[in-house]
């Protein structure tokens, strides 16, 4: 892609993103991260109305009346879009791959956060860690990630979302928003994801096609894995071949969604033909 084609790219995403998250998700997205990272300030005398939560019960043992711990919000948190580039990436059976709507969720998040002087990291990962840029803030930096959201070229095509997690966890010592998106064809990543669920904010958004679930019947199909670049001869007209395809792909669901449940970790599950703005705008509302 030459340079003025992947700029006219990039604007026509920060146009569509940045109008959704300044008019849609800066608000949404306040509410629900702000307040969630409190730092412990100081010891006072408890005054009438404060919360009985908030008494110190050392001080007060050692003064013989009751002080009570405030705190105050961290101004500042720091948000990381963790996002799969492997090959199943690029597929799509609708007006668009998979690919295309990560990075379109990726920037809105992005320009939602900078908008409330946050910082934005970007991890990109295949079955290895691909690209890591360290979080800063401004419209610039978000560019940036943009910019190689749309181009960057892996290295390798497969998954591993566990390498992802591992790195993010050696990576970032202090507490962060981390959004995860792949179509997490991928399993045996549970244990990765409970520590890091222990210490970050973590939400998984998978992305997927219809035809990610259920293969239709076009009879012999010559298909493409786009994890290993091997082409295959399939029966799609033979029913097992059918059933056993789409109860893989239930399997794959039923792990994300239990692997990300008892990490403490949200869900969201949206399809390249759905509105993913209606699918961000519950969550936020359900988290907030």
């Amino acid at each position: 892609m030459d340079t003025k084609e992947l700029l006219k790219k990039v604007r026509k995403i920060e146009i569509k993103t940045r109008r959704l998250s300044n008019h849609i998700f800066g608000g949404e997205y306040h509410s629900t991260f702000k307040g969630r990272g409190m730092t412990f300030s100081e010891v006072r005398q408890y005054q009438y109305g404060d919360d009985i939560r908030a008494i110190d019960w050392n001080v007060t043992a050692r003064y013989n009346e009751p002080y009570v711990k405030v705190f105050e919000e961290e101004r500042e948190l720091t948000m990381m879009l963790v996002v799969d580039i492997s090959g199943s990436e690029f597929f799509g059976t609708s007006n668009q791959f998979k690919k295309d709507t990560i990075t379109e969720i990726a920037a809105t998040l992005a320009f939602s956060a900078i908008q409330n002087n946050d910082k934005v990291g970007l991890i990109l990962f295949s079955d290895q860690v691909e690209l890591y840029i360290p979080p800063k803030k401004g419209k610039s930096h978000v560019l940036r990630i943009i910019r190689e959201l749309i181009e960057f070229q892996p290295k390798s095509r497969q998954t591993n979302i566990s390498e992802a997690l591992k790195f993010l966890s050696n990576i970032m010592k202090k507490k962060a928003i981390v959004f995860m998106l792949s179509d997490f064809m991928d399993d045996g990543y549970e244990r990765t994801l409970k520590i890091v669920g222990n210490k970050h904010d973590v939400t998984g958004i998978r992305v997927y096609d219809k035809h990610d679930e259920e293969i239709p019947n076009l009879g012999m199909v010559s298909m493409l894995d786009a994890e290993t670049g091997k082409t295959h001869l399939v029966n799609t007209g033979s029913k097992s071949v059918r059933t056993h395809y789409k109860a893989n792909a239930i399997r794959l669901v039923d792990y994300f969604e239990n692997a990300f449940t008892k990490s403490g970790a949200g869900t969201i599950n949206t399809r390249v033909d759905e509105s993913y703005v209606r699918k961000l705008l519950g969550y936020f509302k359900r988290k907030g």
